[in-house]
């Protein structure tokens, strides 16, 4: 960003810090600002008689939002310094050694969480008051709010002192998020661009109804004040006596001797940390020995005794090429940025999604913007939004296409809804190809050998037009092609004629009812035995099956009358697929009726759509966060550190894979073995 004198360059770091901190919409990514920043810290350190007491070096945050009453905290609450190379981190090092005389006699690593500094007073062990950090001095009070947040104790446990105050990070996890964003999307709301602004933005709500509807969390990383409580030599002991009084610290965390073991704590966590249930940008490092932060003491900013060091940016700014459609199997469009490649979030990035069009004019994405890309570990990439002051007037402003580009049918905007839809039903090649892989998959007809590039060649080669085509396949339809000999064709035939004997819940969820899920088909099926049934039943009968209800019943009505249904279903029928249950299927259906599994880390033997879908057809539920509902909590390689503390709060039973299949298996007896 350009600038011409140092006041400029403070008042755009003034514009986006009141941006990030105060109405929580960023117009830069968090390195472009990082940048801003340096560049006037080594102004005025050339310079110094150019320092002004109301500069953005020397204040720590944005002033707080007039929404809140103000509280003044009882010590100042400090930002941190930061590095970002391990030649740097050697440096603070050495200064504190310097300052010392001697070397720090040890450290204590935490992951520097990426959410809402908030500070938590307690008076004889009950919560009286919660304050963001505003501009270190001066909070916003949203204990009303932080009341409704259930990681926050409303009174600390054992003997608390007479006053004590602790300072944390309110997150959103991951999964919540993600939980979030599917919600306000499928409702016509706006998505959130990141946890960070979603937790910010959840916390600072005029209604506590609205905090306590989103699962945010905690973590407390400092004591800032007590009075009349022990006395400690170490900040770690300092942790340790606040997780005994009930307050959430990070178990991640660790205590360590010597620089050596901070740098390989990074590395650890650099390489873990797509695997948490939680966003870190980097590592806190403190020195440990509290007499020894105390010698060092503080800066007019940020103590001397820690540091934080940052991790790569998962954000870079690039330029948007273009903005193309994609057509889902329900006849869903939607938009996605095609953008110059950018490498963010160890990565080239070259697309990402945009959503749906009232999101592309909400965030104003035009085309040739600079626009900044976010991109965390497995996540799908996104545009978080344009960087306006790049403009330069030839940018252009993006409208959804009249036509369906696969297959030139209108795409429209149904009345009340966001999500606009092509018109084309299996005409159109890329709704049939994303409908053929959802019905072949594994919560499908799961038919083994059959995945996007088998797909694709059936389809161009025209052997296939609908769902019920692939009965009608014969060997030497394939024989000879590239990479089709005998085993491949024999075994895709056997997979084929297992799939004619699935259950009916099985084939509905496979068509893709609109709203029908695995539960609802398996209700279906219970309640009708047979597909026939379903297409003559009336629409008070579907909504009266318990669990259903009228929208859900008016989408499986408006299927069984839609046109090309019923010769569908016939030529299913000709090509010998069961569309009848003789019997419930007892041993599967209901064997995990009541159950909520929250599943985390990676399962050696089931993808994470399998276990969901193996749950779900045993009449189980999968949630994405561990609340008290939760039945048990299945941790596989790398579990979610938030969900298995939360378990532990709780008392869920945590249980392994083998544990998972014998309760697949047995159902909930399986806990009693």
């Amino acid at each position: 960003m350009d600038y011409v004198t140092i006041e400029e360059l403070r008042d755009q770091i003034r514009y986006h810090a009141h941006r990030y901190y105060v109405l929580d919409s960023p117009e830069i990514s968090d390195a472009e600002y990082d940048d801003l920043l340096r560049a006037l810290i080594s102004i005025e350190k050339e310079h110094p008689e150019l320092i002004t007491s109301d500069s953005p070096t020397q204040r720590v945050g944005a002033s707080p939002s007039d929404l809140f009453a103000a509280v003044t905290h009882r010590e100042q609450m400090f930002s941190l310094d930061n590095v970002e190379s391990t030649e740097e981190l050697k440096a603070w090092d050495d200064r504190a050694k310097r300052q010392l005389g001697v070397s720090p006699t040890g450290y204590v690593c935490e992951l520097k969480i990426d959410g809402l500094a908030v500070s938590l007073t307690y008076e004889k062990g009950a919560l009286v008051r919660a304050a963001t950090r505003g501009d270190g001095t001066t909070g916003e009070d949203i204990t009303a709010n932080v009341r409704a947040i259930e990681s926050v104790p409303l009174r600390l446990f054992g003997d608390a002192p007479a006053v004590l105050e602790a300072r944390g990070e309110i997150y959103f996890p991951i999964s919540a998020f993600d939980a979030l964003n599917a919600a306000q999307l499928d409702s016509g709301q706006k998505v959130f661009a990141n946890p960070r602004n979603a937790a910010a933005g959840s916390v600072r709500q005029k209604d506590p109804a609205v905090t306590a509807s989103r699962d945010l969390s905690i973590w407390v990383y400092q004591l800032g004040f007590v009075e009349g409580g022990p006395e400690f030599e170490r900040h770690w002991e300092t942790m340790e006596y606040l997780a005994s009084l009930g307050l959430r610290t990070n178990p991640a965390s660790a205590a360590v001797g010597n620089l050596a073991a901070v740098e390989r704590f990074i590395a650890g966590i650099e390489e873990a940390r797509h695997k948490l249930d939680y966003q870190t940008d980097g590592v806190v490092i403190k020195v440990d020995r509290l007499t020894e932060q105390q010698s060092l003491g503080f800066t007019a900013k940020a103590p001397r005794w820690a540091i934080a060091y940052k991790f790569p940016p998962e954000e870079q700014i690039t330029t948007l090429l273009g903005i193309e459609i994609g057509v889902g199997r329900t006849g869903r469009v939607t938009p996605y940025a095609v953008l110059d490649p950018v490498f963010v979030g160890g990565v080239t990035v070259t697309n990402a999604t945009l959503h749906n069009e009232d999101e592309v004019h909400r965030k104003d994405v035009r085309i040739g913007d600079k626009v900044i890309v976010r991109r965390a570990g497995e996540v799908i990439p996104e545009v978080v939004g344009p960087v306006v002051s790049s403009r330069t007037g030839d940018e252009t402003v993006w409208r959804m296409p009249e036509n369906c580009p696969f297959c030139g049918n209108p795409i429209v905007l149904p009345d009340g809804e966001k999500v606009a839809r092509c018109t084309g039903g299996l005409e159109c090649p890329s709704r049939l190809r994303e409908w053929l892989a959802h019905f072949v998959g594994r919560s499908g007809m799961d038919i083994e050998g059959m995945g996007y590039k088998t797909i694709d060649l059936l389809i161009s080669e025209g052997l296939i037009t609908d769902p019920a085509d692939i009965f009608f396949l014969e060997p030497d339809a394939l024989l000879g092609r590239e990479g089709w000999g005998d085993l491949s064709v024999s075994k895709l035939m056997d997979g084929i004629d297992q799939a004619r004997n699935r259950p009916v819940y099985r084939l509905l969820i496979g068509l893709g009812i609109r709203h029908v899920g695995g539960t609802v088909a398996r209700a279906l099926a219970r309640e009708f035995r047979s597909v026939d049934a379903i297409l003559r039943a009336s629409e008070e009968d579907i909504a009266g099956i318990d669990g259903v209800g009228p929208t859900i019943a008016a989408s499986v009505r408006a299927w069984a009358l839609a046109p090309d249904t019923a010769p569908l279903i016939e030529k299913f029928r000709d090509g010998r697929v069961r569309l009848a249950d003789d019997e419930p299927d007892e041993t599967v259906g209901d064997l995990l009726a009541g159950v909520t599994l929250v599943i985390t880390g990676t399962l050696a033997a089931y993808s994470r759509d399998d276990s969901k879908a193996a749950v779900e057809e045993r009449g189980g539920k999968v949630t994405g966060s561990v609340s008290k509902k939760t039945t048990a909590v299945v941790a596989g390689d790398s579990p979610g550190g938030s969900k298995m503390t939360k378990a532990a709060e709780l008392a869920i039973p945590v249980i392994d894979e083998e544990s998972f299949e014998r309760l697949l298996a047995e159902g909930p007896a399986a806990f009693n073995t």
